[in-house]
C-alpha cells in the first residue's frame, strides 16, 4: 500500500509540474474579483477593510434608502422607501457602472470631518448640520398605500350631500383631494351603504402626519357595476431626525445624534463647514481603511472634477492607494494627508489638531425613530394574566426584564422597582389569612342584616381555618395570585408567612 500511494503521489506531482511548465490552464477566474458578490463588488476597495465590516455593508446596502424604481409615482406598493436627493459617488468601482447604478442612486456625497467634538459624536453617534439637513441633506418619504373594498354589491363611493363641513376633506365622488393633508381623526372618504341606507364616513386612523400622493379606482373587467376599490397612497415625508441611521459604504453604521447650527461647527480656512462630523474613535478598532482612502479619494475628486475607481485589488504595496490620491491633491495646493487646519465654531479659535477632512459618500439606511419609538402610561393588558399586552402596534408596554430588575435592586432604587413591577402593571387586591397563609381559602360571603331588610354585608371567611378571625387585605401582582392556583390545581399548597407592620 505504501509503494503504491507513493507512485499516485509523484504521478500527481509530475502531472502538476507539466501543466504548470507547459502553460495549459484548465480553468480560471473571469476577473479578480469575481468571487465578490453583487453588493460586495459595489464596496470601494473592500480590500483595505476588515471583512466583518464589508459583511455588514452587504447587508446595510440592501436596507439603503435610495432610488428604487422610476414608476414610484404609479406604484401601490404597500411600503416604498425613497431618497429625495440622491447622488452619484465621486469614489466607485467599475461594477457601480456595468449594472446602471446611477439611474437608481443610493446615498449622498456628504463632507465629513473627523473629529471629536462636543461629546455628542461618542460611540456610533454623529452630528449632521442643521443648515445641511434643512438644503436637502438625506431627505426621503415614504409611500404607504390602503385598498378600500365595499362590501355590498350596490353600494358605491359618493358624498354625504346633507353635510356641510366634508367638502374641505373630500370630493363630490366621496374619495379625498390629491395632495391634501391627512391628519388624525379627519373624515378621510365617504360611500353609500345601501345595505343600511345610509352615508358612512370613515375617518383617518393613523397618528403620523402625511399627505394624500394618489387616488386609484380600480375595476373588475368581467364586472359591468360600479367601482368597488379604491387605492389611495400616501406620501410621509421623513427628514433626518435625531436617532435616524446612516453608514458609510465601509460598514461604519452610526446615528443622528444631533443637528447641530452650522454657526457652532468647526470651518476650514476657506469657511468650509462639514456636514457630518463623525468620531475618529471609530477607525482604529474597525479597521476600515478604505473609508479614510474615500475621503481623500472623494475630496481630489471634487477638486479635479474627477470619479475615482475603487475596484478592489487595483493598488499594490509600492504603489499605495493613499500616495496616489495624495499626490492629486498636493496638486490642487492641499496637504498631502487630507488634513486641514480647522477653525472652532463655537470660539473661533484655531484648532491645534490638524482636522482629516474631505468627501464621503453616506447612505440612508430605512431604520428610522419614527418607526421604532414607544411609550406607554397605561393601555390595553392581557385578559388571563392583566399584565400589559406587548407589541408597539397595539399600544403594549416594554419588556422590565430580569436584568433591568437586578440593575434597580444594586442601585437600591426599591421604589422604582415596585412602581414598575406592581404599580404600572397588574397590582391587585387579594385576601390572606394569616392563620394558615393561604391566599386561596378566604371567600366573601353575602349575610343578610336581620334588623335591615333588603339590607346585606360582606364577611370574609377562610374555608380552611373555618373562620374568618384573622384575614387581610393585601396588594399583589395579579399574576402571582394566578401563579398560586396553577400549583393548587397541581395539588401543591402554598404558604405564606405574614408579618405585621
Amino acid at each position: 500500500m505504501e509503494c503504491s500511494n507513493k507512485k499516485f503521489t509523484l504521478h500527481l506531482f509530475y502531472s502538476t509540474n507539466y501543466a504548470f511548465f507547459v502553460g495549459v490552464t484548465t480553468h480560471m477566474e473571469l476577473s479578480k474579483t469575481a468571487f465578490l458578490s453583487n453588493l460586495a463588488q459595489l464596496i470601494p476597495m473592500p480590500d483595505c477593510n476588515q471583512s466583518p465590516r464589508n459583511m455588514y455593508q452587504c447587508q446595510m446596502g440592501k436596507q439603503t434608502m435610495g432610488t428604487p424604481c422610476h414608476n414610484w409615482d404609479l406604484q401601490s406598493e404597500t411600503k416604498l422607501y425613497r431618497l429625495q436627493t440622491p447622488s452619484t459617488p465621486l469614489f466607485r468601482p467599475v461594477h457601480h457602472d456595468n449594472i446602471f447604478l446611477d439611474d437608481f442612486a443610493m446615498g449622498t456625497n456628504a463632507i465629513v470631518a473627523v473629529i471629536s467634538y462636543t461629546g455628542y459624536d461618542m460611540e456610533d453617534a454623529m452630528i449632521i448640520n442643521k443648515a445641511s439637513e434643512e438644503r436637502g441633506l438625506a431627505h426621503g418619504s415614504i409611500y404607504k398605500s390602503e385598498f378600500i373594498e365595499l362590501d355590498h354589491p350596490t353600494s358605491y363611493f359618493a358624498r354625504d350631500p346633507d353635510a356641510k363641513n366634508l367638502s374641505q376633506y373630500m370630493d363630490s365622488d366621496g374619495l379625498p383631494y390629491v395632495g391634501r393633508k391627512i391628519s388624525n381623526d379627519e373624515p378621510l372618504y365617504c360611500f353609500y351603504d345601501c345595505d343600511k341606507s345610509t352615508y358612512v364616513v370613515k375617518m383617518v386612523k393613523g397618528k403620523e402626519e402625511c399627505y394624500l400622493h394618489s387616488v386609484k379606482l380600480c375595476g373588475r373587467v368581467e364586472v359591468k357595476s360600479p367601482c368597488k376599490i379604491a387605492c389611495l397612497t400616501y406620501r410621509v415625508p421623513r427628514n433626518p431626525s435625531v436617532g435616524d441611521k446612516f453608514a458609510s459604504r465601509a460598514g461604519q453604521k452610526g446615528i443622528c445624534s444631533q443637528k447641530w447650527p452650522a454657526e457652532d461647527l468647526p470651518f476650514t480656512e476657506t469657511g468650509l463647514v462639514p456636514d457630518i462630523v463623525f468620531n475618529p474613535h471609530g477607525f482604529p478598532s474597525r479597521m476600515t481603511i478604505a473609508m479614510m482612502i474615500e475621503i481623500m479619494a472623494g475630496k481630489s475628486a471634487a477638486l479635479h472634477g474627477l470619479v475615482h475607481d475603487a475596484t478592489p485589488f487595483r493598488f499594490t504595496e509600492e504603489d499605495t492607494a493613499i500616495d496616489y490620491f495624495g499626490r492629486l491633491l498636493e496638486q490642487g495646493g492641499y496637504n498631502y494627508y487630507g488634513t486641514e487646519t480647522m477653525y472652532s465654531g463655537i470660539d473661533g479659535r484655531e484648532m491645534t489638531a490638524q482636522i482629516f477632512f474631505g468627501v464621503v459618500h453616506y447612505q440612508r439606511l430605512r431604520h428610522m425613530v419614527s418607526d421604532k419609538w414607544q411609550v406607554r402610561s397605561t393601555g390595553p393588558t392581557d385578559i388571563l394574566t392583566r399584565q400589559p399586552l406587548k407589541g408597539r402596534r397595539r399600544g403594549g408596554g416594554v419588556r422590565f426584564g430580569e436584568m433591568e430588575r437586578d440593575s434597580l435592586i444594586s442601585h437600591g432604587a426599591s421604589f422604582l422597582l415596585q412602581d414598575r413591577l406592581l404599580h404600572c402593571s397588574d397590582e391587585t387586591t387579594a385576601f390572606i389569612c394569616t392563620s394558615c397563609g393561604t391566599l386561596l381559602g378566604p371567600v366573601t360571603e353575602i349575610i343578610e342584616m336581620a334588623d335591615k331588610p333588603h339590607h346585606s354585608e360582606t364577611k370574609e371567611t377562610c374555608r380552611l381555618c373555618g373562620h374568618g378571625k384573622n384575614i387581610s387585605e393585601i396588594k399583589i401582582p395579579y399574576i402571582f395570585k394566578f401563579f398560586v392556583t396553577q400549583l393548587a390545581s397541581c395539588n401543591i399548597n402554598v404558604r405564606l408567612k405574614c408579618q405585621e407592620i
